[in-house]
């Protein structure tokens, strides 16, 4: 899948009190459903004092992206009351690769399932807009080892195409590199050749 997909522009939380209940939404982007998942957990760990914290994410799942995972749990709220409209958002948007989780905080005075419906929409909304919505393209890793002689080739292609990377220098040059999907056949094959094919790539 190398189309462009909606996702959120980065982290982000908003907060609000509906008759004594506190609502905390949570959203972020993410790569994977491991990172998705991962996020829920620490979520739920950092606020285990909460009341419910109910998770919701769409991810592009498999080597091509061709699957798009959903999950989402009401956390013991009544059946279809909260995870069910939190996912509900994601889709209505369009967002694909973000993860959402919604504190609660009870209150005291039960919502309904009516109320608790349009609390958890809400939080999700509000986090996404202050998160706000970019185009992103779907991106891979890869990673490239290589001896020191070759390691200021390399670093100089990444930098060139602007490319987000991480290096790691030890007996050998490991980088770490994030690249769009439609690109990255072409940057194996130019650092195979700008390194006349010394470089290890994975």
């Amino acid at each position: 899948m190398t189309d462009p997909y909606r996702t959120v522009a980065g982290n982000a939380t908003a907060g609000f009190v509906v008759r004594g209940s506190e609502f905390v939404g949570r959203v972020r982007p993410v790569d994977s459903v491991e990172a998705a998942e991962a996020f829920v957990e620490r979520v739920r760990e950092e606020y285990a004092d909460a009341t419910h914290n109910v998770p919701a994410y769409r991810v592009r799942a498999g080597t091509d992206g061709e699957l798009l995972r959903e999950y989402a749990t009401d956390d013991g709220e009544p059946t279809g009351s909260a995870g069910k409209p939190a996912l509900n958002v994601l889709q209505g948007r369009e967002l694909e690769n973000v993860a959402v989780v919604v504190t609660r905080y009870y209150g005291g005075t039960n919502l309904g399932v009516g109320g608790l419906v349009r609390a958890y929409s809400r939080a999700v909304k509000e986090a996404v807009n202050a998160a706000g919505v970019v185009e992103e393209r779907p991106h891979e890793r890869f990673a490239i080892d290589v001896a020191y002689d070759d390691s200021g080739t390399v670093r100089g292609i990444l930098e060139s195409e602007d490319l987000e990377f991480d290096a790691e220098y030890e007996q050998r040059v490991s980088f770490s590199v994030r690249v769009p999907v439609d690109e990255a056949e072409a940057l194996r094959d130019r650092i195979k050749s700008a390194t006349s094919g010394r470089a290890a790539i994975e």
